[in-house]
């Protein structure tokens, strides 16, 4: 009998114009974790997607507990035991909370009919046992990204999977919420569960995994224990060559006050009397805990939030922008939080997501779009920001997070805005992508763009913006130099008002 619950061997597949999985093992113990890392692109997504059922595999076998399995859907997987938490979360918004965790298979009374007091109870039974605290009746809407994340994970554990695969399941979550998932985690291992863990996050990876898998371009490249790694090592074996610096030279020098935000409040979310400037040529960061106002503060200057009070300012000039449209005339641009849910239209192609914010400038005769001329900048976009695509007709669904997020960035970059607002730009992206990023970005304020960055993780903000803004409850708590400051001290800013 096998040591290992599962064994993918020799797996193939291949999309129009690239193989994205060529010739990859994978063998999981029971009982273990098993982490796959590689860079955007290394086919580690596209592997699971192949165990879950969601895509076909061209070649190989797949084993579980022994037995040659071959899903040909998400719902068969789960049937085996096998289920997946994915890193962008797919839910429906308009029911509760239980109602997602449940769907497909509701607890049914004794007419057939759908039993919400045992949905409840059931739903209840597993929140308690895993230790999150959400109402079961509450609409998914409602609820933080975080928070959501934490009901997928919940929804994963609920069908007593043997096989639950985690990709990037903590590139929302509070380090609270890190904390509570390693417990399940580890309480997960204990039953003799198989874990993979799919993540960018090294210091997750060498305190949580066994063994750790590295993927590059498609093709396995190494399975270690994890006791026997290193930060350097994983990066050696994920690019195949050494990086020197996690950050690239800063080479950007902040001039003149270009934005200023003076004691703005929102209507509908928390924010109030948030003041600050910006300067031409300047990467400003904002720091806190979650819900310290910072996606509001980018949301409210944007229009995407109302602004109930208080004053913008763009060059001296008083702004409003009431909405998106007034807000990209204005010369701001705005990447989101969520790359799935409110940046790419993901039923269209690379070129549709390049230019639908410039549809304007396509326009011939006032009638019809250059289709030739969208082709054209998409394909330009695709070489400047090395994007990694077989085509511009390519659907952006099947691109990697890292190359998702360049295609958005370049959207905005077709609208030449002077004020970029990033929100977590490099949110579930690895170590390669997120410093061709932070190249772009220091690359852009030193064309005198100005660029305000929210982000999760602190040491990203001390490599890459000039300041940091830090918020706590929807206001201003301080404002501190990455040169000198430490993250303690920006912790403390970010309780200060909780």
């Amino acid at each position: 009998m096998s040591e290992y619950l599962l064994e993918m061997l020799h797996i193939d597949k291949e999309f129009p114009g690239v193989k994205s999985l060529d010739d990859v093992c994978l063998r999981v113990k029971p009982g273990t974790v098993h982490s796959l890392m590689g860079e955007n692109g290394a086919g580690k997504s596209t592997l699971m997607k192949c165990l879950f059922g969601i895509y076909q595999k061209d070649r190989g076998t797949i084993l579980l507990s022994g037995k040659e399995v071959d899903f040909r859907s998400p719902r068969q997987a789960l049937d085996n035991g096998v289920a997946m938490v994915h890193q962008e979360l797919n839910q429906v918004h308009t029911r509760s909370v239980m109602e997602n965790i449940w769907l497909g298979r509701f607890p049914r009374d004794r007419l057939g009919g759908v039993s919400h007091k045992k949905m409840f109870e059931m739903t209840r039974a597993v929140f308690d046992d895993l230790g999150i605290s959400v109402n079961p009746k509450e609409k998914i809407s409602a609820l933080s990204v975080s928070r959501r994340q934490m009901v997928e994970i919940a929804k994963a554990v609920s069908f007593n999977s043997s096989v639950i695969v985690f990709d990037e399941p903590t590139s929302s979550l509070t380090e609270t919420e890190v904390e509570q998932l390693f417990g399940i985690i580890e309480k997960l291992r204990a039953r003799g569960c198989a874990i993979i863990y799919i993540s960018h996050k090294m210091n997750e990876i060498l305190r949580i995994s066994d063994e750790v898998t590295v993927m590059r371009d498609g093709r396995w490249v190494a399975t270690t224990a994890a006791k026997q790694l290193t930060m350097e090592a994983m990066i050696r074996q994920m690019v195949g060559r050494e990086i020197t610096n996690v950050y690239p030279p800063k080479t950007n020098v902040p001039g003149e006050i270009v934005l200023e935000a003076e004691r703005i409040t929102a209507q509908f979310v928390n924010l109030k009397d948030v003041s600050f400037s910006a300067r031409r040529g300047e990467i400003l960061g904002f720091a806190g805990l979650m819900g310290a106002g910072r996606t509001e503060t980018l949301e409210t200057l944007f229009g995407v939030a109302t602004l109930r009070d208080g004053i913008i300012r763009v060059a001296g000039r008083q702004v409003v922008n009431s909405n998106s449209r007034a807000a990209k005339r204005n010369g701001f641009a705005l990447l989101t939080e969520e790359r799935r849910q409110t940046g790419i239209f993901s039923v269209l192609d690379v070129t549709a997501n390049t230019v639908v914010a410039n549809l304007r400038s396509y326009l011939r005769g006032g009638v019809w779009l250059d289709n030739r001329k969208m082709a054209s900048d998409a394909r330009e976009n695709i070489r400047a920001l090395s994007i990694k695509t077989p085509s511009v007709r390519t659907s952006i669904r099947s691109l990697s997070g890292g190359n998702q997020q360049k295609v958005i960035l370049g959207r905005w970059l077709l609208t030449k805005p002077e004020i970029l607002l990033l929100d977590e730009p490099t949110r579930g992206i690895d170590v390669g992508a997120k410093y061709e990023i932070y190249k772009l970005m220091i690359d852009l304020a030193s064309q005198g763009k100005t660029i305000l960055m929210v982000s999760s993780e602190m040491p990203e903000l001390l490599g890459v913006c000039d300041r940091i803004i830090v918020m706590s409850s929807g206001r201003v708590a301080g404002e501190v130099d990455p040169k000198t400051t430490t993250q303690e001290e920006i912790m403390t800013l970010a309780a200060k008002y909780v």
